[in-house]
């Protein structure tokens, strides 16, 4: 791809955004490629962030080894911390692009994006490249939220217009970020016809799930990457972001909030 065509990552690398992705687990976001794991499998966890996922997948196939890759070198160092920290001696890390991956063909056994494709300018691509390094009768998996389909209650203004700012803004860095509903129709057009998808949902509606979900959003639409973004491409004022950021905090002391996130999900045999 033409680096003039290349997605912005949205979100950004601030506290606030790894505040929250350091909280993943594959438990929760990748339930659906579990039951397909077992030990000896060889991994590749593409866009890995902070590495909390690619770690619970290293526990899972040891002594298969573990690849995660990043475009961002600090969040890389992050990591590699984690896997430290949890004594992990079959993971590993670089730096890589999803969208021309620097790995030979039909290397991995598993080949696994979360939280990627709504970020990609060519998501059909990029599954062509995973695929390309998968092994024959291996698998592709996927998950990507869709932000269309998000639900929340009590309605606030400022968070409908969170909404529609994070996803004008993350289209105008490239990305789509209603990628759950189009990953199975991406899929098919990369060439894949064994696919089994699936979906599931991320829900905050217990008083510790609202205070840690609306806190890191009050702070991560005033400091993050999207609140630059928003900003610089005039799809925002400052004011506005303080707004949200207030209704966020709202939203989290609302004793009966609720918020969920729907996901769409693949498997993808190579």
């Amino acid at each position: 791809m033409d680096d003039a065509r290349r997605a912005s990552y949205t979100h950004g690398h601030h506290e606030s955004v790894l505040r929250s992705h350091q909280r993943r687990t594959a438990q929760d976001s990748a339930g659906y490629l579990l039951p397909w794991l077992r030990p000896g499998l060889a991994v590749l966890d593409v866009g890995c962030g902070p590495g909390t996922i690619t770690a619970d997948l290293a526990a899972l196939v040891a002594p298969g080894l573990v690849t995660g890759i990043d475009q961002s070198t600090k969040v890389l160092d992050d990591a590699r911390a984690e896997a430290q920290r949890r004594n992990l001696s079959n993971i590993s890390f670089a730096v890589g692009d999803i969208d021309r991956l620097d790995l030979p063909d039909d290397t991995f056994d598993v080949v696994h994006a979360h939280q990627v494709l709504q970020h990609v300018t060519d998501p059909v691509q990029a599954l062509r490249e995973m695929r390309r390094v998968c092994k024959p009768g291996g698998i592709v998996a996927a998950r990507d939220a869709d932000y269309s389909g998000f639900t929340w209650y009590p309605t606030l203004s400022s968070l409908d217009a969170w909404h529609d700012i994070y996803q004008r803004t993350a289209r105008a860095n490239g990305g789509e970020p209603d990628a759950g509903r189009r990953l199975l129709s991406w899929a098919l057009a990369a060439g894949f016809d064994d696919v089994t998808p699936s979906g599931s949902l991320w829900c905050y509606a217990t008083d510790a799930s609202r205070q840690w979900w609306g806190g890191m959003w009050a702070d991560r639409i005033l400091h993050s990457s999207i609140a630059h973004d928003a900003v610089r491409l005039g799809l925002a004022t400052p004011t506005q972001l303080e707004e949200i950021s207030a209704a966020w905090r709202r939203w989290a002391a609302a004793p009966d909030g609720w918020f969920g996130i729907p996901h769409g999900e693949l498997i993808c045999r190579a």
